[in-house]
């Protein structure tokens, strides 16, 4: 039996507004729903007087708007970008005219394959570079608050969490969702670097996670759980379908995404190529040729 990932969808909020969702930190969505943003981005706004904003978002300029608006007679001191996605890191630009704080993230778009000598394909923001680069375990100080970064490559090379360290509480990114499961997609994202990031929240003691799409997640580790397992269920479906004598990816995505919405079929697509890298890489497929989306795959 498949496992019951538990998610949510519900948010209230609107478009524009700012929300107090707990004592330090404040949300404002963005109006950028979609089949992958869910009801938009939500931008973060940590502290109170001197502030640091999470994920600043689309270059939508209502939304920059509502952000400065939400921190009017306040200080941006710190902007933190978790990934370089078109949804996630834009709006940096919209706000840097009006503040003056250093942008902090991993590195630009590719910057974790990059360094491995992976040619990482155009798709991101590719104008974002920030003005601090951090690692894992970097802590960043702000006025009455404190972030912890955390390096969870595997949505992106670039991707990275941080934790309120008052409140124990991460800002999860597109690593971990509430409301649907992550999109992997090669070269840039690496299933087996996703794996392990999921099994490197097991270790920590955070205790609800706040994504950039969607609602709190809340009792994390046990959400953390139920994606490894699904990930781990999606990899046999595969190995199913090698056996069943079927070996391109494009045939397997209807046999396993049934009832999909066809205009995520190309995406779930993507999802399973990742996991096809995965298991070749751990020697429990080969493949006819390189290992691309369209190649044969088949068992040793």
């Amino acid at each position: 039996m498949a496992v019951e990932i538990p998610f949510r969808r519900e948010v209230e909020f609107e478009y524009g507004r700012v929300d107090q969702v707990t004592p330090l930190i404040r949300r404002v969505i963005a109006k950028n729903p979609s089949a992958f943003t869910l009801h938009g981005t939500g931008t973060y706004i940590i502290g109170k007087g001197k502030v640091a904003v999470v994920d600043p978002g689309p270059a939508i300029e209502a939304h920059a708007d509502a952000i400065l608006a939400a921190c009017e007679g306040e200080e941006i001191t710190h902007i933190l970008v978790t990934h370089t996605h078109n949804d996630h890191s834009p709006a940096c630009r919209l706000l840097a005219p009006h503040t003056s704080a250093k942008t902090y993230g991993y590195g630009p778009h590719g910057a974790g394959k990059r360094e491995a000598g992976v040619q990482v394909e155009e798709g991101g923001d590719m104008e974002f570079v920030p003005d601090v680069e951090v690692r894992h375990g970097d802590i960043i100080e702000g006025d009455g608050w404190s972030v912890e970064c955390v390096y969870t490559p595997g949505h992106t090379s670039n991707h990275i969490c941080f934790q309120l360290r008052e409140e124990k509480v991460l800002f999860s990114g597109d690593h971990v969702m509430g409301w649907s499961t992550s999109i992997i997609s090669p070269p840039d994202g690496d299933m087996g670097d996703y794996l392990r990031s999921l099994e490197l929240l097991l270790e920590r003691d955070d205790v609800r996670y706040w994504p950039t799409h969607g609602p709190a997640i809340e009792q994390p580790q046990q959400f953390v759980r139920s994606f490894i397992t699904h990930r781990k269920e999606r990899e046999q479906q595969i190995l199913d379908c090698l056996n069943q004598g079927v070996h391109r990816i494009t045939e397997m995505v209807p046999m396993i995404y049934k009832g999909l919405m066809p205009q995520l079929l190309p995406a779930a697509a993507r999802s399973v190529y990742a996991a096809m890298v995965y298991l070749v890489e751990r020697g429990e497929v080969k493949c006819s040729g390189d290992v691309r989306l369209d190649d044969e795959y088949m068992l040793p």
